[in-house]
């Protein structure tokens, strides 16, 4: 079914393969991959007469699995209480790295890129504007890199170019374009420059122009784009897709819940079958206050859906969720089952599979993270920057990053006890130090400055 569905959207030839393969799965994810079917499920017979199969007839129910392990990766992985702190020897150093991406709202960012990137891949844009530093998520489908071929990890540069209707650009403000026709747009960056390009037509004379007015000069000496893929897998520039594996299994749980409550439906006004010879004519209504008069031979039924064909649809539909969601290793974790609160440990081993997928998110996100702060270094040494209002020192170009990640579940009273005695244990015995000990459950007791928390627990002593 999957690839009846695909073979209804179509394919664009003056773009490479992987724009049509990412725009299927970004239907996906969106909940549109049925607006290329042309009938609604309930379309059961055409003008003609004609039966329309289920192939070409929209589900009436959508689960959105997709979108249900997505949304599940991204919150275990950048939400509140799961994104990371960025972490160097050099303390002024840290401070304003933690007041930029306070400013620039990089939890936010990085949620949208890893919920955008869950497709294949994503690119994060840097800009400094007035010294302010902002970043931003960008579709990776109509971008290409390209990239070094003496660092193959670096970019030499970007471009973004894409079709767009002529009366968008009018909109738009762009003068001499026909509304009616298809224009390309088109954008680059590279290490010292944004270069904006006038749209021209996409059938006709005409080629790319740079647009003077629009372009400008950044001037930070490196591409400010980091391209992130998502998972291991795929090809150079996009990475596997987050829920490619449960595809298949989800249209099929759409189109079984959709058969389910077109029987419910008919259990509801089942249809009447009469056996000829029943001697009636003309138009029938059922109902009890209708009797139906039938010759000797006649007979008048009416066609019902039993229960138990709904309850084996619900029974299929469950088997087949799980199969996905352990496929995707989305959580199968059952609220229903949970009679008492659980230790974080535990709820780690109830949703492993999750815990698996989070995980492998951090390898590839976490590296753009730190790529992203040694941009930011880097930007340091050429621009003056402030964050919250002041100032912010150079950073140095060699600073080495780190991440620190929270635990995946907030310990519960009894883990945060075992974890104070063990603590407790290890610092009286000399084994660990005072700040190891209280940067281990800085995450749990939201102590943003460890060093400021170790300064006001020695104040506290010496009182």
């Amino acid at each position: 079914m999957f690839d009846t569905i695909t073979g209804m959207i179509p394919r664009d030839p003056d773009f490479p393969d992987r724009v049509w393969r990412l725009d299927v799965m970004t239907r996906v994810l969106e909940g549109r991959l049925y607006d290329v079917l042309p009938y609604a499920f309930a379309d059961e017979r055409g003008a003609g007469g004609e039966y329309i199969p289920l192939r070409r007839r929209r589900p009436s129910v959508r689960y959105n699995l997709a979108r249900t392990v997505v949304d599940d990766s991204v919150s275990l992985v950048f939400s509140e209480g799961h994104f990371p702190t960025f972490d160097c020897e050099d303390a002024a150093a840290r401070d304003a790295m933690r007041d930029i991406v306070a400013e620039s709202q990089l939890n936010q960012v990085m949620l949208e890129a890893l919920l955008r990137g869950s497709v294949g891949s994503v690119a994060i844009l840097l800009r400094v504007l007035h010294g302010r530093v902002f970043f931003s998520a960008l579709e990776s489908r109509f971008l290409t890199p390209s990239w070094s071929l003496e660092a193959p990890d670096e970019l030499v540069s970007v471009t973004e170019r894409y079709k767009v209707p002529g009366r968008e650009l009018a909109v738009r403000g762009y003068e001499d374009i026909e509304p009616s026709a298809e224009y390309w747009f088109m954008r680059r960056w590279d290490a010292e420059r944004e270069v904006w390009f006038r749209p021209w037509p996409v059938r006709g004379a005409g080629g790319p122009v740079e647009d003077a007015a629009l372009s400008r000069r950044h001037g930070l000496g490196f591409v400010p784009l980091v391209w992130i893929r998502n998972l291991p897998g795929g090809d150079a520039l996009d990475g596997g897709c987050t829920f490619r594996a449960a595809v298949e299994t989800m249209i099929e749980i759409d189109y079984q819940l959709s058969q389910a409550g077109r029987g419910l439906k008919y259990s509801s006004d089942p249809t009447l079958l009469i056996k000829e010879p029943a001697g009636m004519e003309g138009t029938m209504v059922k109902g009890a206050g209708n009797a139906l008069i039938v010759s000797e031979k006649g007979d008048a039924k009416l066609l019902e859906i039993g229960g138990t064909a709904a309850q084996a649809v619900i029974e299929y539909v469950r088997t087949l969720r799980d199969l996905a969601l352990e496929g995707v290793h989305g959580n199968r974790a059952s609220p229903e089952k949970l009679s008492a609160a659980q230790s974080g440990r535990a709820m780690e081993m109830m949703n492993q599979g999750l815990l698996w997928l989070a995980d492998n998110l951090r390898v590839s996100y976490g590296d753009g993270l730190l790529r992203l702060a040694r941009m930011v270094a880097r930007a340091s040494a050429r621009l003056p920057l402030k964050a919250l209002g002041r100032e912010v020192a150079p950073i140095a170009a060699d600073t080495r990053w780190a991440l620190k990640w929270p635990r995946w579940n907030m310990p519960a009273a009894e883990d945060r006890e075992r974890d104070a005695r063990t603590l407790a244990t290890l610092r009286a015995s000399g084994q660990i130090s005072r700040l190891t000990a209280v940067k281990s459950i800085a995450d749990v007791y939201d102590i943003a400055d460890v060093e400021a928390e170790m300064t006001r627990i020695a104040e506290e002593a010496k009182q």
